[in-house]
């Protein structure tokens, strides 16, 4: 199979990826075989590439918004056959022994792997997954819609419950790519105004296009005080920033698995009258579910900037510089 390797972790300018041939993967008996149709490229797998998230596999194959065709399934699977269209996610192993897995929280298990980081992902023809981390895909998304649910998704959904937004209240987003222009539909869904700031021009176009009630700069004022904050960008400064937007009582929740040094915070302009800052460390299986069955019934808008597989290297530059409308989606050949 042909497949995409982080071959040395580097500024995506270097180029970190190279294209190669590699044997077939062999599934397990619980893993599925997957055709992948569809790949989404997100900032995480920008972070491995360029080393920001240290290196746990050599060469490993990034891509962890995966969508696929079942085309051999292991002999003790059950949920999945032959034909079956599935996703894989970030989440692709837990221990189920730990506090935190026995305690429902298996996104703080103590001995997890992740796609595309611990094991090979989804910038390849085929991928390998336990059966039990996959997921069935709601028929109303087509190939190329559905992968960007399966992390930009997921996450932040994740991060909209972690910010805590009360019923009808005002929600600032900072930064606006894949991730962000998913949860804010959720959000406005559940009856909140939407304020976006992100230094995107175009960003701030198709904020106001699904729906927000403003849309600035990243470091503008919203127009109101927010009830709760999510940042998106993987840039610390603008942790202080959005804090000070926050109303009393109001909680700021960190979107990604890698920011930047946050400068120093005032007590008083920052934290005090109960501001609360929370992190979110990838995602349950429950989170992913609930996710895919929602952005069914909304139904979410996914606005995809599709790449041929062959140009994944630039796809993932083009992310790097802010050149992607909505979520960059690789195609793969039937």
């Amino acid at each position: 199979m042909r497949a995409w390797i982080v071959e040395q972790p580097r500024p995506i300018d270097e180029g970190p990826l190279a294209l190669i041939e590699r044997p077939d993967p062999e599934p397990g008996d619980r893993e599925l075989l997957v055709r992948v149709r569809a790949c989404g490229v997100c900032r995480t797998d920008l972070h491995v590439a360029e080393g920001d998230l240290p290196v746990r596999r050599p060469g490993v194959i990034p891509g962890h918004e995966v969508v696929g065709e079942v085309v051999r399934a292991g002999a003790a699977c059950t949920r999945f056959a032959p034909g079956d269209r599935v996703g894989i996610a970030w989440l692709r192993a837990t221990c189920g022994r730990c506090r935190f897995c026995a305690a429902g929280a298996e996104n703080l298990c103590v001995d997890p792997r992740f796609t595309g980081w611990d094991d090979d992902g989804g910038y390849a023809e085929l991928a390998v997954i336990d059966e039990d981390y996959a997921y069935a895909l709601p028929a109303r998304f087509d190939d190329e819609r559905a992968a960007p649910l399966l992390c930009a998704g997921i996450i932040g959904y994740r991060a909209l419950r972690r910010a805590e937004l009360p019923p009808g209240g005002a929600l600032g987003i900072y930064g606006f790519g894949a991730s962000a222009h998913i949860a804010a539909q959720v959000a406005m869904h559940q009856g909140a105004r939407v304020h976006v700031l992100t230094r995107s021009a175009e960003a701030r176009e198709l904020a106001l296009a699904l729906g927000a009630v403003s849309a600035g700069d990243t470091f503008d004022r919203p127009p109101e005080p927010l009830d709760a904050a999510i940042v998106f960008a993987p840039a610390g400064e603008i942790v202080p920033v959005a804090l000070a937007a926050l109303d009393r009582g109001g909680t700021l929740a960190i979107a990604g698995i890698h920011l930047s040094d946050i400068p120093p915070l005032s007590y008083a302009e920052h934290l005090f009258q109960e501001r609360q800052l929370r992190s979110v460390t990838a995602n349950t299986r429950a989170d992913g579910n609930e996710l895919l069955a929602l952005a069914a019934e909304i139904p979410i808008e996914v606005t995809v900037s599709p790449y041929p597989f062959d140009v994944a290297d630039r796809a993932l530059a083009d992310l790097a510089h802010d050149r992607v409308r909505g979520a960059a989606v690789l195609q793969l050949p039937a």
